[in-house]
């Protein structure tokens, strides 16, 4: 005896195809598998993409940023980032824009100040010993509110209300450490605090930051970015 389908059965039977075949068609393409790459770029080579990114950045020059959907699917099941960003949290600083890079590139730590604690500290730890990356950078900025707000309590006693004291308190140091130098007060103490922050991390006791420096195969150098040209000035390379 044949069995044959109802008109209610054949189209239901359609529908589920159509949907299948529908959701074949329409999702996007995902990443196969987990990647284990990590960038091929050396130390060197990693800060000079910085520089010639930043130097493509003030003259507006057109960029080629990674990004968009193949790039989102290429790294999507893992990264290979070439550098550890320790950088402020102010919104005038985008990292990405001023170094004309994509996704997937720069690893970025940031917080106001761009102080290293606990939680900075082992970001960049695993930036350099489970992602590979060759290059950290510290970068403060011109007219940096942390650092005036430090200058501030050294200055005149102000007391800031929570948890803003205890962040700006590791930048106090570094303003005193500015007291009767000539120049820019602001912007003395501004390279001052990226040069404590480089010291910390090159005098590391941790094996994951100590080891790959004496190997020659990490560099940490310092930067400071300036908000009314676009520049980045590279310092502290050694």
């Amino acid at each position: 005896m044949t069995t044959l389908l109802s008109r209610r059965g054949l189209l239901a039977c359609g529908c589920g195809l159509g949907a299948a075949c529908f959701a074949a068609t329409s999702l996007p393409a995902l990443a196969a598998s987990p990647s284990a790459k990590k960038t091929t770029l050396g130390a060197d080579e990693a800060l000079e993409t910085l520089k010639q990114g930043n130097r493509a950045y003030q003259t507006d020059s057109p960029v080629r940023a990674v990004q968009g959907r193949e790039r989102r699917i290429e790294i999507a099941l893992g990264q290979t980032p070439f550098v550890v960003l320790v950088s402020c949290s102010d919104s005038r600083v985008s990292p990405e824009i001023l170094f004309g890079r994509g996704l997937g590139e720069l690893f970025i730590v940031r917080n106001a100040g761009n102080c290293v604690d606990t939680a900075a500290l082992g970001s960049i730890e695993y930036g350099v010993s489970q992602l590979g990356v060759p290059l950290v950078l510290v970068m403060g900025h011109s007219r940096c509110g942390a650092v005036e707000a430090a200058i501030d309590v050294v200055k005149n006693n102000t007391v800031y209300p929570g948890s803003i004291g205890r962040m700006i308190e590791p930048i106090v140091p570094a303003i005193l450490s500015q007291r009767d130098k000539p120049g820019d007060y602001v912007e003395n103490c501004v390279r001052a605090n990226v040069s404590r922050v480089v010291n910390r991390l090159r005098s590391a006791s941790e094996p994951s930051l100590l080891d790959p420096l004496k190997a020659g195969k990490l560099r940490i150098v310092g930067a400071s970015y300036s908000l009314d040209t676009g520049t980045v000035d590279f310092f502290d390379e050694a």
